[in-house]
């Protein structure tokens, strides 16, 4: 796995400053009755879990929550494709990480051959829609696309099938994560540039450095939600870790050779 150019100690001591901001970002909800949902998306490997995990680790459990659903039950096969998500959206006061999402079908079903082209075709049709719906009814939406280079995704699938402690992340979607990469990146390419909107922007996470990855998607996501006392001077954003969709596309890791 690379090395982070962030030492950790200096690294320990930037996220402790940027979670006494999400702890008072998570005061702010409960007080004020306000809804917060973000969504992480991204490669295989590229770190979803260890980002929302430093986002989470000091936060109230009962009003923060992480939703992580599994593939879908032959009943909810069955139901409008956005329906078994719904029942997961944050009420009143509640801070909910997607860990992945709706988004699936744009990716990973879409590149697997998990759904119909109709299927896909009709949820990248309607995705939008459904978002504006969403914000419309004060739900705070934010959408992460965390990406790596096929490189570094390479060295931590080779980590991954090494650490005891990581087996339970090891599937067959992943193992096939390498050999699939161009479609992968046409999928994404596809996704960020129909699923991008004004209502619901994507940031893309240049996530080849895991800490500077959690310190600059947690200071970029401070900054676009309001809550009072906010100290602005500690939320450092690098142009080059968080990438504004599409004005940095060409940025983006590209289909392999």
């Amino acid at each position: 796995m690379s090395k982070s150019v962030v030492p950790e100690h200096t690294y320990e001591a930037d996220l402790r400053l940027l979670q006494i901001e999400l702890v008072k970002l998570q005061r702010h909800t409960i007080q004020k009755g306000k809804r917060l949902l973000v969504i992480l998306e991204g490669r295989d490997t590229a770190g979803k879990d260890g980002c929302i995990k430093s986002i989470t680790e000091n936060l109230s459990p009962r009003d923060s929550r992480i939703v992580a659903l599994n593939k879908p039950s032959p009943r909810e096969e069955g139901e409008w494709y956005f329906q078994r998500y719904i029942a997961e959206l944050p009420a009143a006061g509640e801070f909910v990480l997607f860990n992945r999402s709706w988004y699936n079908r744009a990716g990973v079903e879409k590149v697997m051959g998990f759904c119909t082209d109709e299927q896909y075709k009709q949820f990248m049709a309607t995705v939008n829609e459904f978002e504006s719906l969403l914000v419309a009814s004060d739900i705070q939406l934010i959408k992460y696309y965390l990406d790596i280079t096929k490189e570094e995704q390479a060295i931590r699938l080779k980590d991954r099938a090494k650490d005891p402690l990581k087996q339970w992340k090891i599937s067959p979607i992943d193992q096939k994560a390498q050999k699939m990469w161009n479609e992968y990146s046409v999928a994404r390419d596809k996704m960020l540039k129909h699923t991008s909107s004004t209502p619901a922007p994507w940031k893309v996470i240049s996530a080849n450095d895991k800490k500077m990855a959690h310190l600059n998607l947690i200071a970029d996501l401070l900054s676009r939600v309001n809550y009072p006392d906010k100290d602005k001077k500690i939320l450092k954003i690098d142009p080059k870790i968080v990438l504004t969709w599409p004005a940095n596309s060409k940025k983006l890791p590209k289909l392999s050779k």
